[in-house]
């Protein structure tokens, strides 16, 4: 479906004359908000649930797992416009960017695999995200750290990540915002809601934004269009249904990233703008997004949820990546370090479609026994992922592997490919079904039992790059957590659960690694503090998993014949630490999201090298009490020195035999905003990111990387009605 289509049509939803949309009036606007709110907000920064994370109607403070929230004022007030951007800000959340439009997620030393919308999606195989997930249609992003096998599927440890969409809200609301900033960003954001009648309502979403970068030859296009529409059917039967679609169109972008060493173990040191991409690269993504929620309610205390949701992608690509050739004993790169010389280009064209279909249904109510009210919830989740991709690579023509010039200059000047050979590529079937059930049992007044568990079965049919993948896995994941209230501010928890994830990473020979396994426990306190306007959590965790694949450097596809990324089992990793989390006002005016982690990462070392294993996030705005149309704010997050072991300097220098270490130092990076109320409808707000115009890697996760962006400014200027 074309954009021009879809738009046309969540456009026309606002327009609906009232006959059309008609439905059963509801007799009181109380019972339409019970249908439609979740996750409340109590001040700006502090949320106190996230229920799409739970199944269950308990407050952040009383789930057994340490829980952050980013909503849509912080989203504002740092102009966190992409999905990246927002995890930055977030407590025990690092984001890898390996290159300019592919990232990988970790969490207390593990890959992110869990990522949601409304509560919905199965974990993934593969955990990194393509092109720039814009967060326009998005009221928060909730984060659960730690395992959570009971809502989320295969129990992995790290974390999971749930995007809320917007929904039509109660009174009209109309807003409008427009952005300039560094490298010629601009960006127009229209988001409108309203009643179409009074038991119907409709809103509306679209953004534009076009920008170039720092990097050479990068610049990105972007689109995005949504609509939803909520009608209470009946007195307690509530239908959403909705559509999105984000077109991504980047140009120069990079596949694979910058060579960070010289063959004799110096460090390439390039300058921030430096780009491996040629003139002509491109990577297009085209998400298109259906769904339909339906929720009805049965007898008191009880409602029965099902959600559909339909996912379309499209991706068209033009690629280089640039290698060099590698120490046939230390599988050290040959790069030059007097001339430069040695790098070798190799293009590309990649097509991708594919099409995800998410189905969950589950029954949530309550029920009295032994003197106290228990809630439980049962329900079913299906997931198909159906995918075909191809790769086209040029080898007669002499374009598809060019000898490049030293990296300082290259200007990305060499003739297009014809991508006519080596077709190879994919054709595989994904199924993930699970059925689960649970519920928090009140065992006194003050202690309750949170305990349930999720049968899990994984299959995977098809052929990819000339090998098959087909797994055929299932598991039970137990959960059980304990929450003792002290008193009505201060809660302790404890909780655990196992660990089972499939993987579809290869060895050396290309055979597909055995899944996950492990465990999982988390130990915590919970405090309500300044009259219950702010959430304190500090959480111990103790994590212990084998079989996690770790990168163990590239091997030729026996069928393509190409280099292949390839991995191998640890034979165990553990994580063990510490996080603290504050969110809320606590203090008259200042809002803070603030966040504190440090662990050790045992059993691989390569692993705990270039993971950081100490983070600060402070976010923080400050409302002056007698001027308050001025808030102030700064972001700063801090990350510990990392650095990745790649062997050692080849026999034909000096050094020979000496370790080859990239290191990044130690960094922060500081963003400071301001904002100005001019009336009731219109808001001036300033960013600058990077003040200090900090140099530094984005990620050590793959071998190659490439540098942040220096010190940039953004203004924005939005109204509303």
């Amino acid at each position: 479906m074309k954009y021009n289509a879809i738009s046309l049509a969540l456009l026309t939803s606002l327009a609906l004359p009232a006959g059309v949309a008609n439905a059963n009036a509801v007799p009181d606007d109380e019972d339409i908000e019970k249908l439609t709110v979740s996750g409340e907000r109590l001040n700006n920064y502090l949320y106190e649930k996230a229920d799409s994370l739970s199944r269950l109607d308990l407050d952040i403070k009383d789930l057994p797992q340490s829980i952050s929230v980013i909503g849509e004022e912080m989203i504002d007030d740092f102009a966190l416009n992409n999905i990246n951007a927002v995890l930055d800000t977030v407590t025990g959340l690092n984001v890898e960017e390996v290159e300019t439009d592919r990232t990988y997620f970790t969490a207390r030393g593990f890959d992110v695999t869990n990522f949601q919308v409304d509560g919905l999606g199965l974990p993934v195989l593969s955990g990194n995200v393509h092109g720039d997930i814009d967060t326009a249609i998005y009221d928060r992003v909730e984060v659960l750290r730690g395992a959570n096998g009971l809502m989320t599927g295969t129990g992995s440890p790290s974390a999971t990540i749930n995007y809320v969409r917007k929904k039509p809200t109660e009174n009209t609301q109309i807003s409008a915002r427009g952005q300039l900033g560094s490298w010629n960003a601009k960006r127009l954001d229209i988001d409108a809601s309203a009643p179409l009648t009074d038991s119907v309502g409709a809103r509306v979403v679209v953004v534009k934004e076009n920008r170039e970068s720092y990097l050479d030859r990068y610049e990105l296009d972007k689109t995005v269009a949504y609509g939803v529409i909520s009608a209470a059917l009946t007195d307690t039967t509530q239908l959403t249904v909705g559509a999105s679609q984000q077109t991504s169109d980047a140009k120069g972008n990079m596949w694979g990233a910058l060579t960070l060493y010289y063959a004799d173990g110096t460090p390439t040191n390039f300058d921030t703008s430096t780009s491996t991409s040629a003139d002509w690269s491109q990577w297009d993504v085209t998400d298109t997004r259906y769904f339909v929620f339906l929720e009805q309610q049965l007898a008191e205390g009880w409602s029965l949820k099902a959600d559909y949701t339909h996912i379309e992608t499209d991706e068209d690509t033009q690629l280089f990546y640039t290698y060099v050739s590698r120490d046939a004993d230390t599988g050290v790169t040959l790069l030059d370090p007097e001339t430069g010389l040695g790098l070798i280009g190799y293009g590309s064209e990649y097509t991708l479609d594919d099409e995800h279909d998410y189905a969950d249904i589950y029954l949530n109510g309550n029920f009295d026994a032994f003197g106290q009210t228990h809630q439980v919830m049962m329900g079913a989740s299906y997931a198909k992922v159906a995918y075909t991709d191809q790769s086209l690579y040029d080898f007669h023509t002499g374009n598809g592997f060019p000898l490049l010039p030293a990296m300082e200059d290259w200007t990305g000047n060499t003739p297009l490919p014809e991508f006519t050979d080596g077709a190879t590529g994919s054709d595989v079937e994904e199924e993930q079904t699970a059925v689960y059930f649970g519920g928090n049992f009140a065992l006194t007044d003050s202690l309750s039992l949170l305990a349930g568990g999720r049968f899990n079965q994984v299959e995977v049919t098809g052929i990819s790059y000339g090998i098959d993948e087909t797994l055929d896995e299932n598991a039970f994941v137990p959960y059980g957590g304990l929450v003792y209230a002290i008193n009505d501010d201060i809660n302790t928890y404890f909780s655990y659960t196992e660990v089972f994830t499939p993987q579809t990473e290869r060895d050396a020979n290309f055979n597909r690694l055995d899944p996950i396994t492990g465990e999982a426990k988390e130990l915590g306190v919970k405090a309500s503090l300044m009259d219950g306007n702010a959430l304190l959590t500090v959480a111990y965790f103790d994590i212990d998993q084998v079989n996690v694949a770790v990168d163990d450097g590239f091997a030729a596809n026996p069928v393509s014949g190409v280099e292949e990324q390839v991995y191998r089992e640890a034979d165990g990793i553990s994580s063990k630490g510490w996080e603290v989390d504050l969110a809320g006002e606590i203090l008259p005016g200042l809002q803070t999201s603030l966040g504190l982690t440090f662990f050790d990462l045992d059993g691989d070392q390569l692993v705990a090298d270039y993971t950081p294993e100490k983070l600060v996030n402070v976010n923080a705005t400050y409302q002056f009490q007698t001027l308050p149309a001025l808030k102030v704010g700064t972001s700063i997050r801090w990350q510990e020195a990392t650095s990745r072991n790649v062997g050692q300097v080849p026999a034909a220098y000096a050094n020979a035999g000496q370790d080859i270490v990239i290191e990044q130092d130690a960094y922060a990076l500081v963003n400071m905003m301001a904002s100005y109320t001019v009336n009731d409808s219109i808001t001036i707000i300033a960013n600058v990111n990077n003040v200090t115009d900090e140099k530094y890697l984005k990620s050590l996760y793959w071998e190659q990387g490439y540098y942040g962006a220096p010190r940039n400014y953004m203004l924005s200027v939005n109204w509303q009605y």
